[in-house]
């Protein structure tokens, strides 16, 4: 089993400035591919953006070129976000599965997070 404990997220402003991160334990491997999704109020989750084992990385049309997902080390990846917009406002979700491939499918993960609340005043 592996967990994922999420951190950062909270309250800013538009065009500001947010991180968040995950921790995993458990049974983790270099090869795991992993990703963020989030779900606005209303909304189905979503990809946000992913990487895979190789480095390789993937963003959903909406976010690119603002925020960027990295990787710490095997088991801790971070969400930077930047020039935040209100309509970024959702809870993420980190998640991660023993795959090489990186999805936008949720279900393509066995692991995830709790849910970090990120909120982008106008």
């Amino acid at each position: 089993q592996v967990q994922l404990v999420e951190s950062g997220g909270g309250l800013v402003q538009a065009g500001g400035s947010l991180r968040l991160s995950c921790a995993a334990s458990g049974r983790t491997s270099s090869r795991d591919s992993v990703a963020w999704f989030r779900r606005a109020a209303g909304k189905e989750r979503a990809f946000v953006a992913g990487m895979a084992w190789g480095g390789g990385t993937y963003y959903a049309d909406s976010v690119k070129g603002r925020f960027t997902i990295s990787r710490d080390n095997t088991n801790t990846i971070n969400l930077q976000m930047d020039s935040l917009l209100p309509e970024d406002t959702a809870v993420y979700f980190c998640a991660r599965s023993p795959s090489a491939v990186v999805y936008s499918q949720p279900e393509r993960y066995r692991y995830w997070g709790q849910g970090s609340r990120v909120t982008v005043s106008s």
